[in-house]
């Protein structure tokens, strides 16, 4: 079944209200305009009742002749007819008179031989009780017909009203939905080279300016993270390539003639090397996608940080003696969290704050809890990190050293991205901040209830 498109269905709408509204709007004035012609008729029927009561003070029943006042007489549309207490008819004052008229007193109608009659019924003399009746009957036909033709004239109006909303409502329903229309042009059109189209949020109603500002931040959001993907490619291959070709180049040189035993006993630990360090980096993008997945589960044990990082400064000790760099512990904490990979996330921190500081410089691990969690900082002084490349730090691949050495077997630029994933994977957020010398990475962990 075809289904009804948004602006049909609106004009739709437009055209039941505009006639539901004219229909109730016509049948009060059709209502009020009868209410309005019997009111007018029963003042003129009072007052030409009051009139024969005045006119005739003494009617015997064998009068044959009644002498009707001259504005009775005059006025072609009333008729008369008068009877006894006994239901005995008197006189009639027409002979196209029906035969049968209503016998209740008061005000009410009558139609006969197409002809509509306003009949009132009194006594002519009220205060006896066999008084004669009186039936007064005014002919209210060009009345009905009027009430008739305004009534098709409401229907008209109904339908056409009804009919000229559904057309203006669906014209403006497909104006007001245009913003709508642009919308799916743009999404339809979007692909991976289109990311960067974007809708005009100022020209936009009230109405779509929120979901305009969500579809372009969702664009956004689409841009940023196939840009960032197919850099991650990007990164992937330029990483994989100096190894790989490294590989093949020691491998054919070393078959090119026969060779010593201990000459391919070399090349096989030089091979090695280089294949671990490449299976070091698969190890670590698998961590990452497993991350970007939710399939992190950190343990959940009770840990003593200063403990921890005790550990690990004695480890790096030896390297910080070599590089001429002291290391300091300060302040102590404790935590719900999985031992192994919040030693890996501090000490992919301690180990870069090394590689950065300078001879005589210094490596400190601050650790502080507070109400809502623990606050954990590694800093290193030296040379500070230019503030727009900070947002980029924990970016795949991303070395903010521009001396970058390619396919090195230490350092592949995936430390800080797992060590962001670690820490979120923990409910808690790091940062990093470059000021007077130093530079510091931020861990904030929240307290588990």
């Amino acid at each position: 079944m075809h289904r009804l498109s948004l602006s049909s269905r609106l004009a739709l709408l437009f055209a039941a209200c505009t006639a539901v509204v004219s229909l109730f709007a016509g049948v009060l004035f059709s209502r009020a305009s009868e209410a309005h012609f019997i009111e007018l008729d029963q003042q003129l029927l009072d007052g030409k009742l009051m009139t024969l009561r005045r006119a005739l003070p003494e009617l015997q029943s064998n009068e044959r002749e009644v002498k009707l006042p001259d504005e009775l007489i005059r006025q072609a549309d009333l008729s008369l007819r008068i009877s006894g207490s006994d239901g005995q008819r008197w006189f009639d004052s027409s002979a196209q008179l029906p035969e049968q008229l209503p016998q209740q007193p008061g005000l009410s109608t009558l139609s006969h031989d197409g002809t509509d009659y306003r009949v009132l019924r009194a006594p002519l003399y009220p205060e006896k009780a066999d008084s004669p009746q009186l039936t007064l009957l005014l002919d209210i036909t060009h009345h009905q017909h009027f009430l008739q033709r305004m009534q098709h004239l409401i229907w008209l109006t109904v339908g056409l009203s009804a009919l000229a909303t559904a057309l203006l409502g669906a014209w403006s329903a497909r104006s007001g939905l245009r913003p709508l229309r642009r919308i799916s042009a743009l999404a339809s059109g979007v692909s991976a080279q289109s990311l960067n189209s974007r809708l005009p949020e100022e020209n936009m109603p009230p109405e779509l300016a929120e979901m305009a500002h969500n579809f372009n931040a969702m664009l956004g959001r689409l841009d940023d993270s196939f840009q960032r993907l197919s850099a991650f490619s990007a990164d992937i291959a330029h990483e994989l390539r100096t190894p790989l070709s490294n590989l093949l180049t020691h491998t054919q040189v070393t078959l090119t003639r026969p060779r010593p035993l201990e000459d391919y006993r070399e090349a096989l630990h030089s091979n090695l090397e280089e294949l671990q360090w490449m299976a070091q980096l698969v190890n670590d993008m698998l961590y990452l996608a497993k991350s970007d997945h939710g399939l992190l589960m950190p343990k959940r044990e009770s840990l003593e940080l200063a403990a921890e990082a005790d550990l690990l400064l004695e480890f790096f000790a030896p390297l910080a003696e070599d590089a001429q760099v002291t290391l300091n512990r300060e302040g102590n904490a404790r935590i719900e969290g999985d031992r192994s990979m919040l030693r890996r996330a501090l000490s992919n921190l301690l180990d870069n704050a090394l590689r950065f500081t300078p001879a005589e410089g210094e490596v400190r691990v601050r650790m502080q809890e507070r109400a809502d969690g623990l606050s954990l900082s590694v800093e290193n002084s030296g040379h500070g990190i230019d503030p727009q490349l900070l947002p980029r730090l924990f970016d795949r691949f991303y070395r903010a050293d521009p001396a970058r050495r390619e396919g090195s077997s230490e350092h592949a630029g995936l430390g800080l991205a797992i060590t962001q994933s670690i820490i979120r994977a923990h409910g808690g957020q790091i940062r990093c901040e470059s000021e007077c010398g130093w530079t510091r990475f931020v861990i904030e962990l929240p307290k588990r209830d």
